[in-house]
């Protein structure tokens, strides 16, 4: 009989290997899993230090004022750079379209 023709072939994918409907997947190792499990540790972690804060909101409260916060503000605040000329308005700017302006 030929049997051995359709029990020994290789099936191919049609398209790309690893693209499409019909891809062929990678298969699940224990590294992936290993893997995954610490990518899931770390994120409960995180998760458990965001709920539990280490300052409670009363805790908190005027911990900025203590620190000098607002007095390092107030200071940048005033020294900053204004990003505006004083000396420059819209005429002055616009001053250049106003050459050869005959209405005669």
């Amino acid at each position: 009989m030929r049997l051995f023709a359709p029990l020994f072939r290789k099936t191919r994918i049609p398209g790309h290997l690893w693209k499409g409907k019909k891809r062929r997947y990678a298969e699940v190792t224990n590294m992936h899993l290993a893997h995954l499990r610490e990518q899931l540790e770390i994120e409960e972690k995180n998760m458990f230090y965001l709920r539990h804060a280490f300052l409670s909101p009363e805790q908190s409260f005027g911990h900025g004022r203590a620190l000098g916060k607002n007095e390092e503000n107030y200071v940048k605040t005033i020294t900053k750079r204004n990003p505006y000329y004083d000396n420059v308005s819209i005429k002055s700017r616009l001053a250049h379209l106003r050459h050869g302006e005959k209405w005669d």
